[in-house]
């Protein structure tokens, strides 16, 4: 009730308790109710008046005082924060060492990126499309976690690391083929494109449109005609390029189903990390072809050659089977989760796929005709052959025989042995350096394909399966006996993996990193040089590859185990990226992957532990000055 004038005069007097100030009254009703007029200025044009006074009054020493009490509020806060949340030490030492030395800077930067979410919606979805998955694989009395009675007992304890992580287990009778140069990945993927015949499925960290990349892009344009139903799960930051550029459109327009993987946004970042990454490399063909590797969707010729860095090495996995369930079967329940979790819309469709499925499922997985037309219809037909394959079950198998047949490689004549090469070399050099880059090639481009071999899939992603790939590793490197032998672009180890190589060295297993001499990461570079001291004084050897960038992450420790894929010896792949290794236990791939290694020491530079320590002290001070973050690289 609102009176003026006279009225509320009046009324006033009737009440318990009636305030006049100035101009403006304010009483209280008997309900208990406070009643103003609006005579004149209002209360709160005074109350403002009286806090702008009050600011203006504040001295500099005064503001200053309030500046270090909000900064110490705030201190403790992200302190409070950092503890609660952070399980790894180094991260959590790296963070509070950047909030007292940058402050208000290093509290923007970890709210935004500090620690590792994906987002609710996105865990949610993920975590329900898991599901779907298990539902189907139980419906069909379909065993995920079997572990095959062949494998060795060594490794019996490592591998179930894996399935307690992700639920996949060892599975046998794949044939395995080490694809080595990007001519031969590039052929090999695009032959199979061209003789599918229902399903192709690509996820992939980087997709560069240039080059023979436009090949694998007609190919699949080829197939969409034919009705073979086509979708590409690319990484939204990695794969920039891509998507702004006209083959993008081309592809759509062509019926192949594109989806952006972990798109970013000013507004997403309110929400997850924007810096978390798809960093899969993943192809599924019909029913019974996998690829996996290091290799992303780009031609070496074109990407990134203004780096200064060299051509990028790299080796991809082509796995064939015709089990039920298989490393392939799991290659496509990874995509199509990893699909499924992108949006709402894709999750109900995975839904409605495997409800359609499961009365018409079959021990060969079944993979109902996609309408490949509707370009609208996000993850319709990839979702069905993505749910049948969330079933692993396979094993480690047998050992296999190297083929001595000579495949002919073409390496890029400016660009071989990983020298630049300059207009005043004169063209007998050029041919000189090309024959020398043929040989150091050609063994690597004799490799046949492998039967029998034993292997599982562990796929890992920030709070889904994160730390399974780090666990792996520290219990292999500390159950090695005689040897571990290590390539990976980026090495940047935490405490407790320098403890485990350093540690397998002084126990006499022979160590050796292969790492190329130059990386794409100034960071990183300088992060990584800070460890080789403490390496070498244990008798870890440290090879420089000199060939370019040597992308290829492999491990291979006692000549029968193999890890290979995706990850990166650092903590962004053991923590933050979504990546995907191949666990081998097949002696025969293993060597292949070893003679691999070999070759790239011949193309290496061996570190010396007292010519390193003579280097200038001021690049030892700063190595050791970013080693300091390196934990957050």
């Amino acid at each position: 009730m609102m009176l003026v004038g006279d009225d509320m005069v009046r009324q006033a007097e009737t009440n318990e308790a009636a305030i006049t100030a100035g101009n403006t009254i304010t009483f209280v009703a008997d309900s208990g109710m406070i009643l103003t007029s609006s005579v004149a200025m209002p209360i709160l044009s005074d109350g403002w008046q009286a806090f702008s006074l009050f600011v203006q009054n504040i001295s500099a020493g005064g503001w200053a005082w309030m500046g270090v009490a909000v900064h110490l509020l705030l201190t403790i806060f992200m302190i409070v924060r950092i503890l609660s949340t952070q399980r790894n030490t180094g991260i959590a030492i790296a963070w509070l060492v950047l909030l007292f030395a940058i402050p208000f800077v290093s509290i923007i930067a970890y709210l935004l990126v500090g620690e590792p979410f994906l987002g609710k919606s996105y865990k949610s979805r993920n975590a329900q499309a898991q599901r779907m998955l298990k539902g189907l694989a139980k419906h069909e009395a379909i065993q995920l976690a079997k572990v095959d009675d062949t494998l060795p007992e060594r490794y019996q304890g490592v591998s179930r690391i894996g399935t307690y992580d992700t639920g996949f287990g060892v599975y046998d009778e794949h044939q395995m083929q080490l694809l080595t140069s990007a001519d031969i990945m590039f052929d090999t993927l695009i032959k199979d494109i061209n003789q599918a015949h229902s399903l192709i499925v690509m996820e992939f960290y980087i997709i560069y449109p240039k080059g023979r990349v436009q090949q694998v892009f007609q190919a699949l344009i080829a197939a969409a005609k034919r009705g073979v139903e086509c979708q590409i799960l690319a990484d939204s930051v990695g794969s920039f390029s891509f998507f702004s550029d006209a083959w993008h459109t081309r592809l759509i327009t062509a019926g192949i189903i594109i989806h952006q993987s972990l798109p970013v946004g000013l507004f997403k970042t309110l929400f997850k990390r924007t810096d978390l990454r798809n960093h899969r490399k993943i192809v599924v063909i019909d029913d019974d072809i996998g690829y996996t590797g290091s290799f992303n969707l780009v031609d070496p010729e074109f990407f990134k050659q203004d780096k200064d860095v060299g051509q990028w090495i790299d080796l991809m996995m082509r796995i064939k089977s015709d089990k039920s369930v298989s490393v392939v079967t799991a290659l496509t329940a990874v995509s199509v989760t990893d699909i499924g979790a992108e949006s709402s819309r894709n999750l109900k469709l995975l839904g409605k796929r495997i409800e359609a499925i499961i009365n018409t499922y079959t021990r060969k997985l079944y993979h109902p005709k996609p309408a490949i037309n509707d370009v609208n219809d996000k993850a319709t037909g990839y979702l069905a052959r993505q749910i049948s394959s969330f079933h692993l079950s396979s094993e480690y198998g047998r050992e296999f025989k190297a083929n001595n047949q000579t495949l002919t490689l073409t390496p890029d004549p400016e660009q071989v042995v990983g020298e630049k090469t300059t207009e005043s070399q004169s063209p007998q050099a050029l041919q000189a350096l090309k024959e020398q880059a043929l040989d150091y090639m050609r063994p690597l481009a004799n490799l046949k394909p492998v039967s029998n071999v034993l292997a599982q899939l562990i796929p890992s992603a920030p709070r889904i399966t994160e730390h399974v790939i780090y666990h792996t590793l520290l219990t292999i490197f500390h159950r090695a006996d005689h040897g571990i032998q290590i390539t990976t672009p980026y090495f940047v180890p935490d405490e407790a993996l320098l403890a485990a190589l350093t540690t397998a060295a002084k126990r006499g297993v022979e160590v050796t990193l292969i790492l190329p001499k130059k990386v794409d990461s100034f960071l990183v570079q300088h992060a990584s040089q800070s460890s080789y001291s403490i390496l070498m004084e244990a008798g870890v050897k440290i090879a420089l590859f000199k060939g370019g960038l040597l992308h290829a992450k492999t491990v291979v420790v006692d000549d029968d185990y193999c890890l290979f894929g995706t990850v990166n010896m650092d903590m962004r792949s053991f923590y933050l990226n979504m990546e995907v290794s191949l666990a081998l236990y097949s002696s025969q791939i293993v060597e292949q992957v070893k003679a691999c290694q070999q070759a790239y020491l011949t193309q290496c530079e061996m570190l010396d532990l007292v010519r390193w320590n003579t280097r200038p002290r001021y690049k030892q001070l700063f190595d050791s000055g970013i080693r300091l973050f390196s934990p957050l690289l």
